[in-house]
């Protein structure tokens, strides 16, 4: 049954309509992802569902009483307001009427309060708040001006969820989330009773949590069932299907003009049909709005570093008594494309500092490659001057750009990132968030350089830009830092990753082959293997006993047999034969070039590795048991 219904709904800015005659309706316990392209419209039909906008035109109905909470893109809060005070917002009417009741004022209805009180179940409103609080693992006593973004997004979080709503709207949930605050928010969603409405363009993310995609595309919204990755089956389908519509009509179109320009002895009285027919498609064909246009990226590499871009020999950084980095080694080469993965203030940023050489070690020695050219992509946009022009900012005081050798007008360039001419002397202050990072991408992009470094590159950006990121930086000659938390992005784009490991020991770091999927692999294969190579909890001490009669000599545990003792010896030595096998396995497969000198001998290494994890686990197993006895 649906809980509300968007009808034939109407909403435009200047010439262009966002919502052109449209509509969707939203199930109950259903979780939809709304997917787009930047400045589509997406966070307007968010906005319209939750009440705080109205379309030009349209129906939304929804079931009586319905309890809808939204929760914006960039929470804004209070910065001197405690968490406790901020959540406890979520549940204001309940505390109105509690106090109303409380007061005793004359000619109040307290009966009519009762009743109200029971419906929002106001007499327990601190102990929702508590709860909702412990759940998200929120400090109630903390001021929200000492939090960062991922925990303020938590806080929204919290108080729209002590509301208890019936639909729970969510715009851009992930965005300023770690890997493990995403896992969590995954887990919630699925297990929340209510409906959900989310914008998202992490692909991983939708995948795991949305029951049915909706795409809101030329002003038109369309629906797709099932998760993201059954979306694409679908979607790719369906534009091979329209594209050879499209080129039908042009070629139809194209006839009836060549028909029509014949002459007179072409429209007689008998072809006033087929002359109405042509005018029809003329008006459909003007009437047929294009896909939006294609950001075009280009990537100017500059002058070749050196082979060697860093290497890091025993490094550890320390800031008064915290340990950021321990003992961390690493030799970083040319046309490397590293992932750095971990918690929110682990310390990725200084890591990536202390290998480019902008942050000198504690202890150890880091030693940088020749001719690094290093551009930054900022997650915060703090490069970008707010009051400048997208012209300026593109190319300050020049209306050319040099790319590859070859000089762009700035319009142009600018218009490779769908920024039309007539924004190019509109400040940067009028862009959205999504725009804001497709021009810092535009300014990056517009410099030579051999070594790039992204801090979260994929926020705000919409899923067609970010898979033309992708092909881009995989065909990038120079080396790429990738800080982020979009899985499938650093899937694609990363050949290695350094993961935080300081749930292990304080400020350790390793590196890993491959990206996050492969990480976490390895990462889950080296927890069992170190939970099984751990020794048994030793059984306390019980105090001796006054000698006594020896026990029956069926109660005496049984003595290691001659070939048991033979093979508890020899196992450590199988064990260590089998650990280097692994390790040698994994360099060749490190090489790239192995997979093309020689495929099935690479396969087959392939294979011998996977084996070896089984044989370690169960010589662990059997050195433990034999070491027991």
């Amino acid at each position: 049954m649906a809980v509300l219904s968007l009808s034939d709904a109407q909403l435009a800015y200047g010439h262009v309509a966002l919502l052109d005659h449209t509509g969707f309706s939203l199930e109950a316990g259903e979780r939809l992802g709304l997917i787009g392209r930047n400045g589509a419209g997406k966070s307007s039909l968010l906005k319209i569902v939750a009440g705080l906008e109205k379309p030009d035109d349209g129906l939304l109905q929804m079931t009586q009483g319905l309890r809808i909470r939204y929760v914006p893109q960039e929470p804004q809060f209070d910065a001197s307001a405690t968490v406790f005070d901020v959540v406890s917002e979520g549940v204001a009417e309940a505390r109105a009427v509690r106090a109303a009741y409380e007061a005793h004022e004359a000619g109040t209805d307290l009966d009519a309060l009762q009743t109200r009180i029971e419906a929002l179940d106001a007499w327990n409103w601190e102990q929702r708040v508590e709860t909702t609080l412990h759940r998200l693992s929120l400090d109630g006593a903390r001021t929200v001006g000492e939090l960062s973004g991922g925990t303020r997004k938590r806080v929204a979080l919290a108080q729209a969820l002590v509301a208890v709503p019936d639909v729970l709207l969510l715009d851009e949930p992930t965005n300023h989330l770690d890997l493990d605050a995403i896992a969590w928010l995954e887990a919630l969603l699925r297990d929340f009773r209510g409906s959900v409405m989310l914008i998202s363009h992490d692909r991983a993310f939708l995948d795991n949590v949305v029951t049915r995609i909706i795409e809101l595309d030329r002003g038109q919204i369309r629906s797709y069932p099932g998760n993201f990755a059954a979306y694409e089956r679908t979607k790719e389908d369906q534009l091979a299907a329209e594209a050879l519509a499209s080129a039908r009509a042009d070629k139809l179109l194209a006839q009836e003009e060549v028909w029509v320009r014949q002459g007179v002895e072409a429209r007689r009285t008998r072809s006033v049909a087929r002359v109405a027919r042509l005018q029809a498609l003329r008006a459909q064909r003007a009437a047929r709005r294009e896909s939006l246009g294609q950001v075009r990226l280009e990537l100017d590499a500059g002058v070749p570093s050196g082979k060697i871009v860093a290497e890091l020999t025993d490094v550890t950084l320390r800031f008064g008594d915290k340990l950021i980095v321990e003992r961390f080694s690493a030799t970083l080469l040319r046309g490397d494309k590293v992932g750095l993965i971990g918690p929110n203030g682990a310390g990725k940023t200084t890591l990536l500092k202390l290998i480019l050489g902008e942050l000198a070690p504690t202890s150890g020695t880091v030693r940088q490659g020749a001719r690094l050219a290093v551009a930054y992509f900022d997650q915060m946009r703090s490069g970008l001057d707010l009051e400048a022009t997208l012209a300026d900012t593109i190319s300050p005081g020049s209306e050319w750009v040099e790319i590859g050798g070859k000089r762009k007008h700035v319009m142009s360039y600018l218009g490779d990132f769908l920024f039309a001419p007539e924004r190019a002397n509109a400040p940067v202050r009028t862009l959205s968030g999504g725009e804001r990072n497709r021009l810092l991408l535009a300014r990056l992009f517009a410099l030579p350089a051999n070594v790039l470094v992204l801090d979260e590159p994929t926020n705000d950006l919409d899923i067609d830009t970010l898979e033309l990121l992708e092909e881009l930086l995989q065909d990038y000659a120079g080396t790429v830092f990738l800080v982020s938390h979009d899985r499938r992005f650093l899937d694609d784009v990363v050949t290695s990753t350094i993961a935080w490991a300081g749930d292990e020991s304080p400020g350790l770091w390793r590196e890993y082959e491959g990206g996050y999927e492969d990480w976490r692999v390895q990462h889950e294969r080296m927890l069992a293997l170190r939970a099984a190579a751990a020794p048994p909890p030793a059984a306390p001490e019980k105090p001796r006993a006054a000698p006594a009669a020896p026990p029956p000599p069926a109660n005496k545990p049984r003595k290691l047999s001659y070939k048991e003792q033979r093979e508890l010896d020899e196992l450590p030595g199988r064990i260590e034969a089998l650990e280097a096998e692994q390790k040698r396995l994994l360099e060749m497969l490190a090489d790239p070039q192995a997979y093309v000198k020689d495929p099935k001998a690479a396969i087959a290494a392939q294979q011998r590795h996977a084996q070896i994890d089984d044989e370690l686990l169960a010589a662990l197993e059997r050195w433990e048991e034999l070491g027991a006895r």
